[in-house]
Parts: C-alpha cells; structure tokens; sequence
C-alpha cells in the first residue's frame, strides 16, 4: 500500500479516534512536501494479530500502537529494541523484511519534551517524585533513570504494583506509601504525575505540594486538558511547569524519521496542529 505514492503508516488501537497521531504525522508530511499517509486504524483486542500481520501483508512501513495494545503488540512482535523489552510495551512498529520490530519512543519523548520546555533541566540535579505505576510510568521510570537520575522515589495508591516496578527496572528506586507523597515532594527537582487523579471520572487530585522547593520542575503526561489539576497545583505553588502534550510530539519523532524519512521538528505550529481535534 502507498499513499500518494509514498509509504503509509498508521496507528493501532481501541478506541482509536481520540489519537492525535494522524494529526501530527499529517502536518509533518505537509511541512515538508513528502508523499506518503498515516492512517487511523481501528483495531479490537481480539483481532490485534490480524491487524498486525496485515501491516506486513498491506505493504505498511510500520506504525504506533496506542492502548489497549502496547504490551501485547510487544509479545506479537518478531523483533524488539532493548528498550521496548526494558519497558515492557511497545508504542511504535517498524516493518522490515524480516517481520515487524517492535521499539518504545515514549520514554524519548518524555524526556525531550523536559529538554525543549524547560531549557537547562537536567535528571541529575536531585530527587525525582514519581506518582503512579502504570504502563507510562514504566516508560517515563526508565528514561529519568537512563537521563542520570541518582534517586527516584515512587509512589503509587497500590504499592505492591509500585514494587513489581522497581524490581523490574532496578537502579536507585525507592518505593514509598501514597501517604508519604506530600512529604517525598520535599527536596525533588523533578515531580511527574503519571496518574489520573482529578481527571473527569477518577478521583480527586488530592496531594498537596506545599513542601516541594520552589525551584523544582512538574509535569503531568496527560496532555488533555493541558493544564491538568496536577499542573494547576503545581502552578499555585510556585513550580516550574511543562504540559504533556510535547511528550506525544517528541515520541513521533523516530518513527517519522524512519517511515518517511526526515527528522521532524516539534515546534508551535504541530503544537497548533495536534491541538485542533
């Protein structure tokens, strides 16, 4: 398959319409006058394989996967980078003449949306606060840690899920109780909510930030609304803030790159873009 004559790469997932992704490879190929299409694909769980087979099968160069699906695309997959297998999940496909590798951007993305937001953060200037355990902590865990973070506290309402966390990314993770939250803030440079707390349908956004230090950076990795109750908190108290819509900017950039073939830029304009939905 080719789209105007170009190579065609899409996302799978269930639901998929709310994926910004088509948006954002959209106005890459535009900008920058390449052939090609990224399509939505919905996708059930129970016929994933199919549709994954039939990236190869169609003559796609690859493609993301969105949720539900990352950790089973990861399992399907007949390759996959140190870094997919590290996080457990595979959030972008490259399609080869071997079969489909499966790779994870999504801890890149995370930490080049800190770099380009935030200019002079660094992972290594102190503590960083975790909220959450989930399958996007793991990836934004792992790439604090890869980035030169010496101390990583985390904190989730489960704390066995916590646990499993750390044991399986090792390095210097220490876990805490959802009640020590308020006081593990004390003294972080980087705080990131990886939660839902406050969202429409979730609980409430209940941890106060009162002992984080002024100069420390927040950032939420949900990106809708962008200024997320996290955010807000943050803002009220002083901190440095950074949305979460750049992480899903900067984690289409490898795929782009090797799909079409140009290393894309983040800049207000995609921003723009990808907010139009």
């Amino acid at each position: 398959m080719s789209g105007l004559n170009g190579p065609v790469a899409g996302v799978l997932g269930w639901p998929v319409t709310h994926s910004r992704s088509p948006l954002v490879h959209g106005h890459w190929l535009r900008r920058y006058g390449l052939r090609g299409a990224y399509v939505a694909l919905p996708t059930r769980p129970e016929s994933l394989e199919t549709a994954f087979r039939g990236l190869q099968a169609l003559g796609f160069v690859g493609g993301n996967v969105t949720i539900p699906h990352k950790e089973a695309a990861l399992a399907l997959a007949d390759a996959a980078t140190p870094r997919a297998r590290r996080i457990g999940a595979a959030n972008m496909l490259l399609v080869r003449d071997g079969g489909i590798e499966a790779d994870n951007s999504d801890g890149f993305g995370f930490i080049e949306n800190l770099r380009a937001a935030a200019p002079g953060w660094r992972a290594d200037a102190g503590p960083a606060l975790v909220l959450g355990a989930g399958g996007a902590a793991r990836a934004v865990v792992a790439s604090l840690l890869d980035a030169g973070c010496g101390e990583l506290r985390l904190v989730n309402r489960t704390r066995a899920r916590a646990e499993a966390l750390a044991e399986a990314l090792g390095g210097p993770i220490r876990v805490l109780d959802w009640g020590e939250a308020a006081a593990a803030a004390g003294g972080a440079a980087t705080l990131v909510n990886c939660t839902s707390l406050g969202m429409a349908g979730a609980a409430p956004f209940d941890l106060p930030l009162d002992d984080a230090a002024p100069g420390a950076l927040a950032t939420d990795i949900v990106y809708a609304p962008l200024r997320t109750p996290f955010i807000v908190a943050a803002e009220r108290r002083g901190l440095a803030t950074v949305d979460g819509l750049g992480m899903l900017l900067h984690q289409a950039r490898p795929g782009f790159a090797a799909w079409f073939g140009a290393e894309p830029e983040v800049d207000e304009a995609l921003r723009a873009a990808a907010l139009a939905a």
